[in-house]
């Protein structure tokens, strides 16, 4: 249990009602695949392979886990098909684990560095000013002082959106103008946290996909100038996708991670939809680390991801199958 213990109870249960469609939809087609059959046959890896793509796990993901299968299947000569469940959650936790994936037990930061300043990427409506506001709110019930910075200047509903959840937290956002440089706003955040001694700032960015040049020019402008003001900002660039949006969520990783250097990802919206397989698929292509997940609209309802008990949500808890 040790690294465990931090993932308390209400949200297990938050995690396990967020990823309720996607474990009921992959794994009942599961069962109805291995319906009547006794052993793992290549019928049954051909079934398992449609049921992952179609969940968004995404082809060539797919295709390394079912390579994993058919290697343990060799060695083992014979594979009950009872067995699947476990060597799946076992070869995903594994993917995971590979993946740079890491285990973060806490919403806090570095206390060496200081202020912390992250940035923000993401397209519009991914649920990034909302993923701003909740770490904000996560930081500040950890006794951080923190800044926000709205440089998405080309939305004016992006800038309210942000002011209101400053004055829902409790922080201060700076802003300027519409149509203001987005870099400025940047540069005036960091300065405003320095100046008052702030510990964490989070800058919201555009998330303009139409005109990729543009998109990699200002996200390179705003870090120049950030560098300015604070010579190692931004510390970590996180990127934020939609889950429930599926294979489309893979193609604006593919555009940011070309865009600028992602460090680590949100992704939000796993609650209604069955696609919570995205989080696999996107891990193993990209390599960077999940580092959070929205489950929900409440302002508790972004977690840490935590790969145990991300595989133990979607397989059914590896504990109380060993007691059963």
């Amino acid at each position: 249990m040790g690294l465990f213990n931090f993932f308390s109870k209400e949200k297990k249960e938050t995690l396990d009602r967020g990823l309720s469609k996607t474990k009921e939809s992959v794994f009942g087609k599961i069962t109805r695949a291995i319906a009547g059959k006794s052993k793992v046959d290549d019928q049954v890896l051909d079934d398992l392979e449609e049921i992952l793509i179609t969940s968004d796990v995404g082809v060539e993901t797919t295709l390394n886990i079912i390579a994993r299968i058919e290697k343990r299947a060799a060695s083992d000569k014979y594979l009950n098909v009872q067995e699947l469940n476990t060597i799946l959650r076992e070869e995903i936790a594994s993917l995971l684990m590979e993946n740079n994936s890491v285990d973060t037990d806490s919403f806090d930061i570095s206390s060496k560095i200081r202020p912390y300043v992250i940035m923000v990427v993401g397209v519009n409506g991914v649920g990034k000013t909302t993923t701003i506001g909740k770490l904000a709110y996560q930081f500040k019930q950890r006794g951080k002082s923190v800044y926000l910075g709205a440089a998405d200047t080309f939305r004016a509903a992006a800038v309210e959106q942000l002011v209101i959840w400053g004055e829902r937290v409790g922080v201060p956002v700076i802003k300027q103008k519409m149509g203001a440089d987005p870099a400025s706003v940047a540069y005036d955040a960091i300065s405003s946290a320095i100046a008052n001694n702030a510990d964490v700032v989070i800058i919201d960015t555009a998330g303009r996909l139409h005109n990729k040049v543009g998109l990699m020019n200002e996200l390179t402008k705003i870090k120049n100038v950030m560098k300015k003001v604070l010579e190692d900002a931004p510390h970590e660039v996180l990127l934020v996708l939609d889950g429930s949006t599926g294979q489309n969520a893979f193609e604006q990783a593919k555009q940011f991670t070309l865009a600028t250097e992602v460090t680590s990802l949100a992704i939000t919206k796993l609650d209604g939809t069955a696609k919570g397989g995205v989080v696999i698929g996107i891990s193993d292509q990209f390599k960077i680390p999940v580092k959070y997940i929205g489950l929900g609209e409440g302002v508790e309802d972004l977690q840490l991801f935590n790969r145990k008990e991300y595989v133990d949500s979607l397989f059914g808890d590896s504990n109380e199958k060993k007691n059963d």
